[in-house]
């Protein structure tokens, strides 16, 4: 009896597994049968928009022919009106020189027949009279009319082979594409902004520039936030939790049309933004607070960030728009806490790079040097935790290794902390005007 007992067991419990196989099995069917639906939503959508784009392209280009022709045909009309008043004119003037003659002969010859037919007493008088004006009005002075191979003969030229080209040119005017040549790939959530990287997807495309677009969820435009040849870009002044929608589209290589949009994808950060904090007599802030402006302020101390937002595994990036004179002391990095009263972050629990190169850390000068920031440098920190626990033959019980990147060279190096710091403070620190820095 207890064998049957817990073989009804064993096969209840084999059925409670069984039902709840057929369970999940049944929602990841309705799942993928959603996918299916969205797919088929995306074909016929896509096709409705396509033929739309479709129609009303041609026809665009249907009215813009047609008033180009007009246009055309409009400008040889008043040619040939050109041309046919500036030829008739000389020959209108010849006529009236003609007929004006004609009137005058017909004159003549009444006045002669009138003298022939006088009586004898006034005749010869008459006839003299008549000889006279004959004489003065030279008979023998005809007009010169010119002839037929002298004067325009008008004719239009229409050379047949622009419809041949006009042909050949719609029929491979446009293309129907399946799918874009570019997708978007991968989103990386940053302080205020999104890593947003993209890829070719079609193995004959060969990409000139891409173009890279967002927009609000809410909002009802797309507009360009770069162009140009990488395959990534961050966007800042993005607010944290909001949906974004992006997309990307490339322009092949000797080629003046973009390619159709990827697929739309969103992307939101969770990270607040990097911001410095307000109220130091010498710096100016910009109204988001994430740019720092070093000011003719005479006071002199180190900008720190509003609260320690930097995390170990992060990338942290200083942006140099402006340069002014540099000095040694000069600071930027990151700190285990805000100490006021210092001119520089070269100081205990502080790592950072001077605007020379110089790279220092807990206050002392590495041997390693990066190369001096310039306009337009960026330099970036990287940490990642490398011991946390008992106390190393160094004194700290806490290390993190550091990453200092700027043009294109970095260093590396472990720094020892007494204590464990799961965030960080920023910094900076210019002993002269005319600096100005963006953080991300």
């Amino acid at each position: 009896q207890k064998g049957a007992e817990a073989e009804a067991r064993l096969l209840l419990q084999e059925a409670r597994e069984s039902i709840e196989a057929a369970r999940s099995y049944r929602r990841e069917l309705r799942h993928r049968l959603g996918g299916l639906q969205q797919a088929r939503q995306q074909i016929r959508e896509s096709a409705t928009l396509t033929r739309d784009v479709l129609e009303q392209h041609f026809n665009d280009l249907k009215g813009t022919l047609k008033k180009l022709l007009d246009e055309r045909l409009m400008s040889l009309l008043q040619e040939v009106d050109a041309i046919e008043q500036e030829s008739i004119k000389p020959l209108d003037e010849c006529q009236k020189l003609i007929e004006h003659g004609v009137s005058t002969a017909d004159d003549l010859l009444q006045e002669g027949e009138s003298a022939v037919r006088g009586d004898v007493g006034q005749q010869n008088e008459k006839l003299c009279n008549f000889t006279k004006k004959a004489l003065h009005i030279q008979l023998d002075s005809l007009p010169e009319v010119p002839s037929l191979v002298d004067v325009p003969c008008l004719s239009a030229q229409l050379d047949d082979c622009l419809l041949t080209i006009l042909k050949n040119e719609i029929f491979r005017h446009g293309t129907v594409a399946s799918r874009p040549p570019v997708q978007l790939e991968e989103f990386v959530e940053k302080p205020g902004g999104i890593l947003v990287r993209w890829c070719k997807v079609d193995d004959d495309f060969v990409p000139q520039d891409y173009r890279l677009q967002y927009r609000k969820s809410t909002a009802s435009h797309f507009e360009d936030v770069y162009v140009g040849s990488e395959t990534e870009f961050i966007v800042l002044h993005i607010d944290p939790n909001v949906d974004y929608q992006f997309r990307v589209c490339a322009r092949g290589d000797g080629r003046q049309e973009w390619s159709p949009w990827s697929v739309p994808q969103i992307g939101r950060t969770t990270l607040v933004p990097h911001e410095w904090t307000t109220g130091l007599e010498g710096y100016s802030l910009s109204s988001r607070r994430n740019i720092a402006l070093r000011n003719d302020s005479q006071s002199c101390g180190v900008l720190y960030s509003k609260a320690p937002t930097y995390f170990c595994g992060q990338t942290l990036t200083f942006r140099i728009e402006t340069v002014g004179q540099p000095d040694r002391r000069d600071s930027l990095g990151v700190c285990v806490e805000q100490q006021n009263g210092y001119d520089s972050l070269q100081r205990d629990k502080a790592v950072c790079i001077s605007t020379n190169g110089a790279v220092f850390v807990n206050g002392k000068e590495m041997t390693n040097q990066l190369p001096a920031v310039t306009s337009g440098s960026t330099v970036t920190f990287d940490m990642e935790v490398v011991q946390l626990g008992p106390s190393s033959n160094e004194g700290g019980n806490f290390k993190l290794r550091v990453t200092i990147s700027s043009n294109n060279r970095e260093v590396v190096f472990d720094w020892v902390l007494d204590q464990c710091c799961v965030s960080l403070y920023f910094g900076c620190s210019f002993s002269y005007p005319g600096w100005k820095v963006l953080v991300f």
